[in-house]
């Protein structure tokens, strides 16, 4: 990518509300947006030489505020929140060269497999979501099993059918070497204040959607009630216990990614959505054509790593995954260094 100069930061940017959530005020951005577009010679993004597709993963309250569900602190404690404001600031420099925005949302209802609700011990009790793993042989000795109260919402009533997909889920996690089945707190509630975009993200989006004509690229993920969907590419697991279909890869947004010019990536969190989601598009890029593994750019200040203070810490494993990209041929890079060009 060639150097340019980049813009500057619009004074609606507060960096102290990265941390909040309030409404963006759509008409009065969408004007500034116009006029900034005619200050700076901003043209529409169909007229980009460069077609550069900026993916960002699931900056979604529920893990980039403090006080909700998932929040993805890292070791620093105020990760996403850091990772959010570098990412806006990111935008708004480069808006001029950002062909298309793609925001990724985990999306969820109640009655999942990740989800306290769906599995039930001997004693009645749900597992302690962000506490609890569930192995293979957990559902083998029957210490987890389905609760059954679950199966008229989500298998027609059919128990049996549901406690043998759980067993061949575990089953299915174990021989391909995935992380154990985390039970997570409710988090990315369709509907719900968790569910919607960072409210200094979603401004930016749209700021930049006006200034530039370009669509935002949304793209939801996780709705099946089957399988956990950490990967915006694919869900984790994509077939039943009798080989029938349960889910698919999204063969279409791979497809649209992988037809821009460079694409760049940030988003929480860095050890689980992130790095799965690069790890399915490395996959079908070296299915394709390991040359194209060179557009693909790894904003490392704008993702962090999930972790729960004396429970679990994933900062090793994401810095692994980010150095088998790297080595496949990735560009690991930072935001205040990489200056796209046009």
């Amino acid at each position: 990518m060639t150097a340019q100069t980049q813009l500057p930061i619009p004074e609606h940017f507060d960096t102290k509300k990265v941390s909040q959530v309030w409404r963006v005020p759509y008409q009065e951005r969408a004007a500034e947006a116009k006029k900034w577009a005619e200050q700076y010679s901003i043209q529409p993004a169909a007229s980009d030489k460069n077609q550069i597709c900026l993916l960002i993963i699931d900056a979604q309250n529920t893990f980039c505020l403090p006080e909700f569900e998932l929040f993805v602190g890292g070791r620093s404690g105020s990760g996403a929140v850091e990772d959010n404001l570098r990412l806006c600031e990111f935008i708004y420099r480069n808006l001029n060269a950002i062909t298309t925005i793609a925001p990724t949302m985990d999306t969820h209802t109640a009655m999942q497999i990740f989800h306290p609700v769906f599995w039930i011990n001997e004693a009645g009790e749900h597992p302690l979501p962000a506490a609890t793993l569930i192995t293979l042989e957990d559902v083998q000795q029957g210490i987890w099993k389905v609760n059954p109260a679950v199966a008229h919402s989500i298998a027609n009533g059919n128990y049996s059918a549901l406690q043998k997909h759980a067993l061949h889920y575990v089953q299915k996690l174990s021989d391909e070497g995935k992380y154990p089945l985390t039970i997570w707190p409710y988090h990315s509630m369709l509907g719900g204040i968790g569910h919607a975009l960072v409210s200094a993200v979603e401004e930016a989006i749209f700021f930049h959607s006006i200034a530039r004509n370009s669509q935002a690229l949304f793209e939801i993920k996780g709705g099946n009630p089957l399988t956990e969907n950490y990967s915006v590419l694919r869900p984790e697991v994509l077939e039943g216990p009798d080989g029938n279909s349960i889910a698919q890869k999204n063969a279409s947004f791979i497809d649209k990614l992988l037809g821009f010019d460079a694409i760049i990536i940030a988003g929480q969190a860095k050890s689980h959505c992130v790095a799965w989601t690069i790890d399915d598009l490395l996959t079908e890029i070296l299915a394709r054509d390991r040359k194209l593994a060179k557009k693909v750019y790894l904003l490392e200040d704008c993702t962090s790593p999930v972790v729960v203070p004396g429970v679990v810490d994933f900062t090793e494993q994401a810095n692994a995954a980010f150095q088998r990209f790297a080595a496949a041929g990735m560009n690991v890079v930072k935001s205040t260094q990489l200056i796209l060009g046009d």
